[in-house]
């Protein structure tokens, strides 16, 4: 399937965010610090396959 830029550019900003979080999580194993990190990282996921869902259905160039 052949995107846009603004699909890859919202895909890189979400990737960033999940790989901060989840670095994050691994150096502060067994803290409750971890253990946020990781649920922001899963819902972040969440919130990235909604937010490109809704690019691709509202976007000509990616639909």
């Amino acid at each position: 399937m052949k995107t846009c830029h603004r699909f890859r550019r919202i895909k890189t900003g979400f990737e960033r965010e999940i790989g901060f979080s989840q670095a994050h999580a691994e150096r502060h194993a067994g803290r409750p610090a971890a253990k946020a990190s990781a649920k922001y990282a899963i819902s972040t996921k969440y919130r990235m396959a909604q937010a490109l869902n809704r690019h691709i259905s509202h976007c000509p160039e990616c639909g």
